[in-house]
């Protein structure tokens, strides 16, 4: 679809598409819409966050939400959650602590230069009288490095601690980043959120978007989008999470764009996102942020003692892949939706961007999935699939 059609069915209405298939563009005011996440709250409403403006690095992006109430046929109004005019806010994450408190981290950097980063965290509220309205406060900065960023939610340790999924785009004095030398860590409070301290996955270069789960008693996985667009990489935990395995290729291809990761109340592990790599297409771009025009003289970062970035590698189709090994490997791979998956731009009126990204998903209590990705960097799309989702798909496969 062209831009201008894709925004002429931005309204949040649910429309049956297969049978036990549903779908809906959410509204925004915004003609750059990215990085949905997903959120299930405690009476069955589903919240989607992502980031919304008119390119990603620019100063006017945000983080917006909308609620889709259980039972409900379509999603709310786009609700702003943040607003610093000086810096792009991006990667929206939401996490229900254990006292019921709803709180949103995110992303805030200058320009492009994500090495500049800093997390930021502000609690949410919902009004009682119009349970579609959200509102965040001004929140504050984690006491954590420049150059930290996120994209998955945080998960509880058995000692109560918050563990928060980091990577980190590291600073090379002089240099501007690209991705060369961006690595893998956990962020962990012990205060509920409080205060934080960084512990480093070893020999992590490379690895971003740590997506964990569990995986048994005191068991995790965490999967990682990869700077190389090699492969989808996995470390495991035995230890609750206080310690992690040095990352191993998985055999899901990755083409340097985000994934998401959950365990199903059956125990298998689903995967979702693009398994394509640079192996597959030759599309290339400079860098992530190439079109800002924003030059301040520096070079770009010099790769040497860590890699040189891939950019450009089609952002399609949308997959589910599952495992039954705990995450070690994905054989079943069942196609949400196909497309070019051009992204060899960001702009989202011009009709060039043809990339489906940055998808999450969620299983409910009743076995139904909730999905959300980017749609040609115009709208987040939602995808419904009702319980057995899995079996109509493999019948239909067969």
């Amino acid at each position: 679809m062209h831009p201008d059609e894709i925004a002429r069915n931005m309204d949040g209405v649910l429309k049956a598409v297969s049978p036990g298939r549903k779908e809906a563009l959410l509204s925004s005011p915004m003609v750059q819409n990215h990085a949905a996440f997903l959120h299930l709250l405690d009476d069955g409403a589903l919240v989607c966050a992502w980031f919304g403006g008119t390119l990603e690095g620019k100063s006017d992006i945000s983080i917006f939400a909308s609620v889709l109430e259980d039972t409900a046929t379509g999603w709310g109004p786009p609700q702003r959650l943040s607003s610093d005019p000086s810096h792009s806010e991006q990667n929206p994450v939401l996490f229900t602590a254990p006292d019921g408190k709803l709180w949103l981290f995110h992303t805030s950097q200058p320009a492009g230069n994500q090495d500049e980063c800093r997390i930021r965290i502000a609690q949410v509220r919902r009004d009682a009288a119009n349970p579609l309205a959200l509102s965040a406060e001004d929140g504050r900065y984690l006491d954590l490095p420049r150059g930290c960023f996120v994209r998955a939610p945080v998960i509880v340790r058995s000692d109560d601690a918050w563990l928060l999924p980091i990577f980190r785009c590291v600073q090379r004095p002089g240099q501007k980043w690209n991705g060369s030398h961006d690595t893998a860590a956990v962020g962990v409070s012990q205060d509920d959120g409080a205060t934080w301290r960084l512990e480093e996955i070893d020999q992590s270069t490379g690895c971003v978007h740590m997506s964990p789960i569990s995986i048994g008693e005191k068991r995790y996985a965490a999967f990682f989008r990869r700077r190389q667009a090699d492969f989808v990489f996995r470390t495991e935990s035995t230890d609750a999470g206080r310690s992690w395995s040095v990352p191993q290729a998985t055999d899901v291809p990755n083409n340097n764009s985000s994934i998401a990761v959950t365990r199903l109340r059956d125990g298998r592990v689903a995967m979702i996102c693009n398994p394509v790599n640079a192996a597959l297409s030759s599309d290339r771009r400079l860098s992530l942020y190439d079109e800002l025009g924003e030059d301040d003289g520096r070079p770009d970062a010099d790769p040497a003692g860590g890699f040189a970035p891939v950019w450009g590698v089609p952002r399609a189709p949308v997959s589910l892949c599952l495992s039954e090994d705990g995450g070690q490997s994905f054989p079943l791979r069942i196609v949400v939706e196909d497309g070019p998956g051009t992204c060899l731009s960001n702009d989202s009126t011009d009709g060039r961007n043809k990339e489906m990204s940055y998808p999450w998903l969620l299983e409910a209590r009743d076995g139904t999935l909730h999905l959300a990705y980017t749609y040609h960097r115009r709208a987040i799309k939602y995808v419904r699939l009702a319980p057995g989702w899995d079996r109509a798909v493999i019948r239909s496969m067969s």
